[in-house]
């Protein structure tokens, strides 16, 4: 029996359809330097307009191997103590950055009313596994230890984070339960995460091409990242999941690496841990960056940030 023909929204199929009529070369027939500028290029033209903060500052921390750049946003000029959302680009560990998160991260800081710290990680090929995951817990920790240069005391950390910035969310997590930081991470985010190996998935067979994320994308990704599939720092399903802090997990239901998010999510549920399980029913990988080409992709993040406060009023 022939599988259904999967549900796609009509402002999701019409975006698709853009996509395919402008054509270009797939990923794996352009250089690193392309591939980066078609990135930025795609949010350029599809993400939603940025929000005007009172704070957007970029700054630095040390890092295992030189300064990371970071970059704070809030919407208040000041304020006391409370959670620090830390956030980490997607990209495939490979083509992304601060800039091309940059709407995406000014949405949350004004969403939440929290204080967002980006994070700019090494990234492969110049930088393959595990150095961005390095540079995300050295970050982290400085955050959590509430620096001057940051301006804000942190009681808790939110890591959040996109696609590879998903699987980087989930073993930050796993890393500071592994061994703490100065305050505890009070909620995790994974938004599409890969967690576990997403090469033998039916997702991965059903969603291959046509649906932004492509296999082949995930290939140059895990070409340039180099990523040893047997640590869970780089396939997190690995690690010890009993008592990690509580989620809200996000998936898309036309996404290559949607059975890797469910399989976190079931993880989740057999250690007994609280969590908000969201899918992006007829949405894409990537919708949170596609929030002006995909007009219904706003109120899939507001959902998003509905589940963080109700999670965070019950554990902060």
């Amino acid at each position: 029996m022939a599988n259904p023909e999967p549900y796609v929204r009509e402002d999701v199929r019409a975006f698709l359809a853009l996509l395919e009529a402008a054509g270009g070369p797939p990923l794996g027939d352009v250089t690193i330097e392309e591939a980066r500028a078609g990135y930025q290029a795609l949010h350029d033209m599809a993400d939603a307009p940025a929000r005007e903060l009172a704070v957007i500052r970029d700054l630095t921390c040390p890092g295992p191997a030189g300064d990371i750049a970071l970059r704070l946003y809030d919407a208040c000029e000041s304020r006391d103590p409370g959670p620090v959302i830390c956030f980490y680009h997607g990209g495939g560990f490979v083509i992304g950055d601060l800039n091309t998160h940059h709407n995406l991260c000014t949405e949350i800081a004004y969403q939440m009313d929290l204080p967002v710290v980006a994070v700019d990680y090494r990234c492969a090929p110049e930088a393959p596994f595990p150095a961005a995951i390095d540079d995300c817990v050295a970050a982290t920790r400085w955050i959590a230890g509430s620096p001057a240069e940051l301006g804000r005391g942190a009681t808790g950390l939110v890591p959040i984070g996109d696609s590879a910035g998903g699987n980087a969310t989930i073993v930050v997590t796993q890393a500071l339960m592994r061994e703490a930081a100065a305050v505890p991470v009070l909620l995790q985010v994974p938004i599409f995460p890969l967690a576990s190996d997403w090469a033998e998935s039916k997702s991965v067979v059903d969603f291959a091409e046509g649906f932004v994320l492509t296999r082949a994308a995930m290939e140059f990704f895990e070409a340039a990242y180099r990523p040893d599939k047997s640590d869970w720092r780089a396939m997190p399903i690995l690690g010890d999941h009993a008592g990690t802090p509580p989620a809200v997990l996000v998936t898309a239901s036309l996404d290559p690496i949607r059975d890797s998010g469910r399989d976190y999510g079931a993880a989740l549920s057999l250690a007994g841990i609280d969590h908000v399980f969201i899918e992006v029913k007829g949405g894409t990988h990537s919708f949170t960056n596609l929030r002006q080409a995909v007009p219904s992709y706003q109120k899939d993040l507001e959902n998003v940030f509905a589940a963080m406060k109700i999670m965070l009023a019950r554990y902060a």
